[in-house]
This record gives structure tokens, C-alpha cells and sequence, in this order.
């Protein structure tokens, strides 16, 4: 593969699924971090932490519904991390995925309203 390439779209996935699994090992338990949200919902590092762990169990929704809260409420915080996150989620899942394209129809709703 030359570096100067692109890489197929495949290999972006899988490098993006691996990075989101390893990301997901770090985290407590989902349920403390689901009890750290319900306690203070402008947590927003348990809210982005929930959602790679909600990510991790297949909740994909519900990793969406989280990361775009944030967005929608500080779209700075953590140097725009809850949309790179989204982004990257979305390269995991692929194009075609039905997360993918409700999340990508929500953060542009936002992004662009």
C-alpha cells in the first residue's frame, strides 16, 4: 500500500472499529457511567464515555442519541470530540448502515441549522 494513497474504505473501517474497541477496554462499567449522566447530564466525558461503551454493546442509537447531546449542547467541548467521535463511529459502521445514516441526518441538523 503507498502511504500516499488513500487507503480503500474497507481498511479505513476496520482501523476505525479496532481504535473504537480499544477505546471501549478503558471504560468502568456502563452502568456507573449511565448513573454519573442521570446525576449530572452536563457530564459530558461520562456522556461521551457512555456512548463508546453503549457503541461497544451494539447500541449504536443510543451512542448517536449521546454524542449529538453534546454536540447540541457545547459543540467545543474537548476540542470538538463528540463530532470526531460520531465521524469516526460512522466510518466504522460504513455508509450504508442505518446508524450511520440517522446520525449523519441529526449532526447535519445541527451543524447546519
Amino acid at each position: 500500500l503507498d502511504p500516499q494513497q488513500t487507503p480503500p474504505p474497507q481498511l479505513a473501517a476496520a482501523r476505525a472499529a479496532l481504535e473504537i474497541a480499544e477505546q471501549a477496554k478503558s471504560l468502568g462499567p456502563m452502568a456507573e457511567l449511565e448513573e454519573k449522566v442521570a446525576a449530572d447530564p452536563l457530564n459530558y466525558q461520562a456522556r461521551f464515555d457512555l456512548a463508546v461503551a453503549l457503541n461497544a454493546k451494539g447500541k449504536r442509537e443510543d451512542a448517536v442519541k449521546h454524542l449529538i447531546e453534546i454536540v447540541k449542547r457545547d459543540r467545543k467541548w474537548n476540542d470538538d470530540g463528540a463530532r470526531k467521535q460520531l465521524v469516526q463511529f460512522f466510518e466504522a459502521w460504513g455508509a450504508t448502515d442505518p446508524a450511520t445514516i440517522e446520525g449523519r441526518k441529526r449532526l447535519s441538523s445541527i451543524l447546519f441549522s
